[in-house]
């Protein structure tokens, strides 16, 4: 007979109060005004350990502002639990989804080997059930193994079924940056071609429609160039495998590090293509979802920087939903 472990942590017991002024407030300040009956020392232990969340990110600042329209969550009973891990950062999280910056190498779920390795899938999957051991992952799209950047997994089945059952409406915008070797004579243009794949799994591009293939469209903006390598923010009118970097290599210009497409060398020790800007509609809510990352640092040393409009975005990761 097979035994289940059982949990014997303290259930949660979370309060939420909604900031219904028209202020900006501090987190102390707002806490004291909506938990009266809380003595001050209780708060000051929930702000320590990390008993208190604003929008759904814990805080440990007293003064965190608490904007009109945004929630703060109190659990009484036992710090939230914060997502940490050296390879991928969690950008945003709700009852429904969550975005992630995924590292390079990292694999986005399981390939089926008999190798097993950590995947992005496994990581969050043993966030979440230390959340609620109930609490469940389910894929929604993929990024390649030596991709970084942004993701989003759903929490529940609804959630995935309303992204991949309707992905060409439900996504808004998908951005990537990458250096490719040599200057890219045009600031923008149009890759258009046909692709397919070999029975080695590589992918290859026609001119012309074939028996197998399909349509392929790539958008592309130089941000700028230096030491022999341009940097191109990439966009994508369709979402096929290894797409943006068999088109790179269409236009004679691979991705640094991409040895498969055509590549020399490999200077910083990995693919240089990172998935930076993903906006889409909220599956349950249709809320607009809009997250961007900063360009890679290492990105802009090898082109020797880059002008302040083009290469910079907020601190942190910047999230919008209106």
């Amino acid at each position: 007979m097979a035994f289940q472990k059982r949990d014997t942590r303290q259930p949660d017991r979370i309060l939420a109060r909604q900031n219904q002024g028209e202020i900006t407030e501090p987190l102390m300040q707002f806490v004291a005004k909506e938990f009266p009956d809380a003595p001050r020392n209780d708060v000051k232990k929930w702000l320590k350990f990390g008993h208190l969340m604003i929008n759904g990110v814990v805080t440990h600042a007293f003064d965190a502002p608490v904007e009109p329209g945004q929630w703060v969550e109190l659990n009484r009973n036992r710090p939230f639990a914060v997502f940490r891990h050296p390879r991928m950062q969690l950008v945003y999280e709700d009852d429904d989804i969550i975005v992630v910056n995924k590292g390079y190498g990292l694999l986005s779920v399981g390939t089926g080997s008999l190798k097993k390795e950590a995947t992005a899938y496994d990581i969050l999957k043993s966030y979440v059930k230390e959340v609620n051991p109930a609490n469940k992952i389910f894929v929604v799209h993929r990024l390649d193994r030596a991709t970084s950047g942004l993701m989003m997994f759903a929490k529940h089945p609804e959630a995935q079924d309303a992204m991949q059952h309707n992905w060409k409406n439900m996504v808004i915008e998908r951005r990537y940056v990458a250096v490719l070797e040599g200057f890219v004579k045009e600031e923008e243009g149009e890759v258009r071609s046909y692709l397919g794949e070999t029975s080695q799994y590589e992918v290859y591009s026609r001119p012309e429609p074939g028996e197998g293939l399909k349509l392929a469209v790539t958008r592309f903006r130089v941000l700028g160039r230096g030491h022999g390598y341009s940097l191109v923010e990439f966009s994508l009118d369709t979402g096929r495998k290894n797409q943006i970097r068999v088109h790179a290599n269409d236009m004679g210009h691979p991705i640094v590090g991409d040895r498969k497409y055509g590549a020399k060398a490999s200077p910083i020790g990995r693919l240089a293509l990172h998935a930076r800007t993903l906006r889409f509609a909220h599956p349950m809510s249709r809320r607009d979802m809009r997250f961007e990352t900063p360009v890679p640092a290492r990105f802009l040393k090898m082109i020797g920087g880059l002008k302040k409009d083009a290469a910079t975005t907020p601190k942190d990761t910047e999230a919008t939903a209106d």
